[in-house]
């Protein structure tokens, strides 16, 4: 590996990047609760395979009954190790109170595992020997283990994690052991080409995906505590707008930095389209026949897996019968803020409670205690979901709510939008898409991706002659929109391939008060608030699997559904929707000529002259459904 010059602060990449939840900041009340009311002990459990995996075991010290088993499985580690206690247990104190028997388990060939790590491991539907594992059986396998052998457990067993673990949980639902009655995936990877962490619709999360595979991609030569992990690969950033575009075109970040250390990033390059590789790591055409009870959970401005959630909650309610209890439940959430904080902010967006606490203590742990304790009554609804704008939670009988009404905004000329189909001809906005001088993400300087891009204001960008701004007149009343944005475009490039990204905006009116107080000096007055924004890499626009390049001049339809919503756009606000090429450096750049991107040449990267249409032939739109009283 090539020798680096450049250093790089590990504590900094944990606590910022994608799938690797941030670390606790420590309460030593918690922690001394911890210590006088549960026992430790470490053990090894052995695979059909022979293998063994580690669990950190934590059970309750009072002894008077029995108590279910609550497991997180992880890839990031099961730590502290030794003799040295956890200082909170369960995703949350509330949990640990209620008391539980709490596992946390290294997966397979991490940490104090044994056997070979793989990143989002297949599924094996048809197995051929009964020694073939996949995440499922090491579920399987452990529980078996944890409710045979550890002393005053109940029987019943629960899952749950987020991001990462999330996909574990998942993983567990396919041909569950009969003791897990209660699993929650939250904000789960789940499609890392079409929706979750490295891809977007075929586009390329670069930041995201170079941050952490920088050291989560480096291989430990056996099993290992992460204190003696010393392999992380160097660098450093401060302004990651700069960093990013003198790197240049993605084979550098290999030749730079990666070498052939990271064998996951290699995979990616070698892998562009959504073929065999990419399907074999989506987890949802398995999750058939399932058993136990299922509560999803999502925030709607997770920077990471806004579409893990929504899209498991979606396969199992598809392929599974009625019978089965699935739940979902979307907040106004960064990446796990749900058990972090109070949720009662994000961002410059104040929501007027404390959403977290909510989640916590009258979804979570209702939960968990109703199929694992047989406590309470099982009164959620199938969707719990904080409407933001409007700042309520609403309880609905499926997800997306049946009393919806299919609208769409179209394009207009003079930078309009309304819900009427445009009437006249060859109408177009042009501007020049330059890869040298792609569109930010978001205002200002940033050393490492943050997670409030995702709910900012887009006052920058609308100032950018490379960004088409339209927008509504004021509204005459409350407009709540609920499930599914979908971009419809009309467009044409002078190049061979283009990005596409939309943003649904709510725009604050100009007299709109600042708040108090005021720590930030931000004015709200004419804030343009992104409810969705998302990114579609054209040349999938018929195919993932067989990209087709843009013919110059020739107006083409790019049409792509973007994460659900849950927003009320407030009388007297307005609607935005903004149209630009690229999303830098969150997004690699497209060359805007149809070669390989990840093998493209810097010499590849050239401009194009771009056009949206909105006329009566080529009506450009965004579709939503909007909720009925």
């Amino acid at each position: 590996m090539k020798k680096l010059l450049l250093t790089f602060c590990l504590a900094a990449f944990y606590s910022c990047t994608q799938a690797q939840p941030a670390r606790p900041v420590i309460n030593t009340e918690d922690a001394e609760y911890i210590k006088a009311n549960y026992t430790k002990m470490e053990k090894q459990v052995t695979m059909r395979d022979g293998k063994k995996l580690w669990c950190s075991i934590y059970l309750p010290k009072d002894q008077s009954v029995k108590y279910p088993i609550l497991m997180t499985r992880t890839p990031y580690n099961a730590a502290p190790y030794g003799d040295a206690f956890k200082t909170t247990l369960g995703q949350n104190m509330l949990l640990a109170k209620e008391g539980f028997i709490f596992v946390y388990a290294d997966v397979r060939g991490r940490w104090m595992s044994e056997g070979d790590f793989v990143d989002v491991r297949p599924q094996i539907d048809n197995k051929t020997n009964k020694t073939q594992t996949d995440e499922s059986t090491d579920t399987y396998d452990t529980i078996d283990w944890l409710v045979k052998n550890l002393p005053n457990n109940n029987g019943k067993v629960g899952i749950e994690g987020i991001s990462y673990p999330g996909f574990y949980s998942t993983a567990s639902l396919p041909n569950a052991h009969p003791a897990l009655k209660a699993v929650s995936p939250q904000a789960p990877v789940t499609d890392w080409f079409i929706g979750d962490d490295f891809h977007h619709n075929g586009a390329f999360f670069q930041m995201d995906a170079f941050a952490f595979l920088t050291s989560f991609g480096v291989p430990r030569p056996k099993p290992i505590n992460p204190a003696e992990f010393k392999n992380g690969i160097k660098y450093t950033q401060h302004d990651n707008y700069k960093f990013y575009l003198e790197v240049g075109a993605l084979p550098n970040f290999k030749k730079k930095y990666l070498g052939d250390s990271v064998k996951f990033w290699d995979n990616m390059m070698n892998h562009p389209n959504y073929d065999s590789f990419w399907k074999g790591m989506n987890i949802r055409p398995h999750l058939v026949n399932i058993k136990p009870a299922v509560l999803t959970v999502g925030g709607f401005f997770d920077a990471e897996d806004a579409f893990g959630a929504q899209n498991v909650y979606k396969a199992i309610e598809q392929q599974n019968p009625q019978a089965v209890k699935n739940m979902i439940v979307l907040g106004p959430w960064f990446h796990g803020g749900w058990e972090r904080g109070d949720g009662d902010f994000f961002g410059d967006q104040n929501f007027g409670q404390k959403t977290s606490e909510y989640f916590r203590q009258h979804i979570e742990l209702p939960f968990f205690k109703y199929y694992l304790k047989d406590k309470g009554d099982m009164t959620l609804p199938e969707a719990s979901i904080f409407i933001t704008g409007s700042n309520e939670w609403h309880q609905f009988k499926t997800w997306p709510p049946q009393n919806t009404v299919e609208k769409s905004l179209y394009l207009q000329a003079n930078g309009k939008i309304t819900f009427n189909k445009p009437t006249y001809d060859n109408s177009f906005d042009q501007y020049i898409s330059d890869p040298a001088a792609p569109v930010p993400y978001q205002d200002g300087i940033q050393e490492k991706r943050t997670r409030e891009y995702m709910i900012d204001d887009q006052r920058f960008a609308s100032r950018r002659p490379d960004v088409k701004t339209y927008q509504t007149e004021v509204l005459a009343d409350d407009m709540t929109l609920t499930g599914p944005v979908i971009a419809d475009l009309f467009a044409s490039t002078t190049g061979t391939d283009a990005d596409f990204v939309v943003k649904l905006i709510d725009v604050f009116p100009d007299d709109y008060p600042n708040p108090v107080p005021n720590p930030k000096n931000v004015t709200m007055a004419g804030y343009q608030m992104l409810v969705r924004g998302d990114i579609f890499r054209g040349r999938f626009r018929n195919s993932y699997e067989k990209p087709e390049a843009f013919l110059p001049g020739r107006i083409t339809e790019v049409k792509y559904a973007m994460p659900d919503i849950g927003h009320t756009f407030k009388k007297g606000h307005r609607i935005m929707i903004q149209v630009q090429n690229s999303w830098f450096p969150l997004v690699d750049r497209n060359p805007q000529k149809f070669v390989d991107i990840y093998h493209a040449k810097d010499s590849d990267f050239q401009k194009a002259t771009m056009r949206i249409f909105h006329d009566k032939a080529a009506p450009s739109s965004v579709k939503m459904m909007v909720l009925e009283n």
